[in-house]
């Protein structure tokens, strides 16, 4: 059975139905498993298989103190009608590569991989656990998760879910599936400051011992959507090997054959589910892993140094605008050999001076990464050079991998097949997108646009826009991102 530490050291091991409850470890570190457990099955096996059932083949290697009756009822729950195609994640090949699409779900976005099935997994947690308490999800986004987040849990029993994300930071699509989100449970906030610091805030008020016992005497009890949950990065896990499992059956590679994984990344878990799939026995050769003008993992990948401290760029791919890539930690764990020391001691380098820097020794183990970044005009470069050439048209994030994979076969003429994260519709995007195609005309609203791509393109709009043209905003409540904790406190009545 898997169990799991924190990665700082405090506390004992729990299982994993506690660490998804839990969301982060008591002493501010993130859970990690005794062991990356390998897979049981073979590649041809797998290949055999529907997207649930290699869902169940990875997660319960995982979530062993989950029963199969569990974990399946979980899934089925998760990978429904929710999604516009029955495999989930359809494989499109364009430009010399296969774009694997995870934006099928509800909000159309790669967050609906994980998040449609979390609350289910926190759910039954919370009855393995006899918990009694309500679980309050509480969550920063830089745009997608918290959509997802709200969609995963809106009405379900014995849950609240509070969202905080940056006001001018997020696209106006991002945020009207945000504020016009029903059901009875959810709140959004918009806070005057960009991810980050919504991010700190939300660990803050984690971290408060304080406010931890006003909620237990209010029958509350905190957890986290957010990626740094094992309960996001496991259900991720799943797309890869199903990808390659995929690309077998199709014969568009040959068993054990390794691929390239290219990752456009922001907080890291993406990518690092990438990292458990080839530590579970997956041919990957390289993580190739992607950044926009943030670039804080492309210079850590390149000289050992993390650095928050730099200007935080405004980009079109907003959930890559991130400075602190909370998930790194898990893969910095990792290479210090385990040793939550080690890990703790640079954690507390970057919450004091925003910067650490790792041994020589640690960063002969990122042999496996390889770091790049686009620009903004390489981005809008290389939406227009795809639709032009195949007729294939992507979100800017998915256009950040797709540039940086292009500057790596360059820099190093590997030819090795590669699959491409594509982790959004072009429609959440769709004034950066038809910019990039210069048919952005300013006047008209991203719904507009939206019809003019689906136009071009000959995709139809999916319903996670159409649905909410015309829907109300029902949240409306903004604040500076100094009074997080007063909002959850008027939100919840405590």
């Amino acid at each position: 059975m898997v169990k799991y530490f924190s990665t700082r050291g405090g506390g004992s091991a729990v299982s994993a139905s506690e660490a998804v409850l839990k969301g982060l470890a008591e002493d501010g570190g993130l859970f990690f498993p005794d062991h990356i457990p390998a897979l049981t099955k073979s590649l041809k096996e797998l290949s055999e298989m529907s997207y649930q059932d290699v869902a169940y083949e990875v997660m319960r290697l995982f979530l062993s103190d989950y029963t199969e009756e569990e974990l399946k009822n979980c899934i089925r729950n998760a990978y429904d009608s929710k999604f516009d195609t029955e495999v989930i994640a359809p494989l499109a090949y364009a430009g010399g590569a296969y774009y694997l699409e995870l934006f099928h779900g509800a909000t159309i976005a790669f967050k609906d991989m994980a998040l449609s099935i979390l609350p289910h997994l926190m759910i039954t947690a919370a009855k393995k656990n006899h918990i009694k308490n309500d679980i309050v999800i509480l969550t920063a986004t830089s745009g997608d998760t918290g959509k997802a987040a709200l969609a995963g849990f809106a009405d379900v029993e014995g849950t609240k879910i509070i969202v905080f994300y940056p006001k001018n930071g997020v696209s106006p699509i991002q945020e009207k599936q945000m504020v016009t989100q029903r059901g009875e449970n959810t709140f959004v906030v918009g806070i005057h400051g960009n991810f980050d610091d919504a991010q700190n805030g939300v660990k803050k008020i984690f971290g408060d011992k304080e406010f931890g016992k006003l909620m237990e005497e209010s029958g509350y009890q905190f957890s986290s959507a957010n990626s740094i949950n094992i309960g996001r990065l496991v259900p991720q896990v799943v797309y890869y090997v199903y990808a390659y499992a995929q690309l077998l059956k199709e014969g568009k590679i040959s068993d054990k054959e390794p691929v390239n994984v290219v990752v456009p990344t922001g907080n890291f878990g993406n990518i690092l589910a990438a990292y458990f799939a080839k530590n579970m026995g997956l041919p990957i050769a390289k993580l190739i892993c992607a950044s926009n003008e943030n670039k804080v993992l492309f210079d850590f990948f390149r000289t050992g140094i993390y650095d928050r401290n730099r200007e935080f760029v405004l980009t079109s791919s907003p959930s890559m605008d991130i400075l602190i890539s909370s998930n790194l930690e898990r893969l910095i764990y990792l290479i210090a050999g385990s040793d939550a020391e080690k890990n703790k001691e640079l954690m507390m380098q970057l919450s004091m001076s925003g910067k650490y820097e790792i041994t020589t020794k640690m960063q002969e183990k990122l042999q496996d990464f390889y770091g790049g970044f686009a620009d903004e005009a390489e981005t809008a470069k290389m939406i227009r050079s795809l639709c032009d050439d195949c007729g294939y048209v992507i979100d800017p994030h998915t256009a950040v991998a797709a540039c940086v994979y292009e500057k790596y076969k360059a820099e190093t003429k590997d030819g090795t097949k590669t699959i491409i994260a594509s982790t959004a519709s072009p429609y959440k995007f769709t004034r950066s997108v038809m910019r990039a195609l210069g048919k952005d005309e300013g006047e008209a609203d991203d719904f507009v646009l939206a019809d003019r791509l689906s136009e071009l393109s000959g995709v139809k709009i999916p319903e996670a826009v159409e649905g909410i043209r015309t829907a109300p905003v029902l949240h409306d409540t903004v604040c500076e991102k100094g009074e997080m904790a007063d909002a959850v406190r008027r939100y919840l009545g405590i």
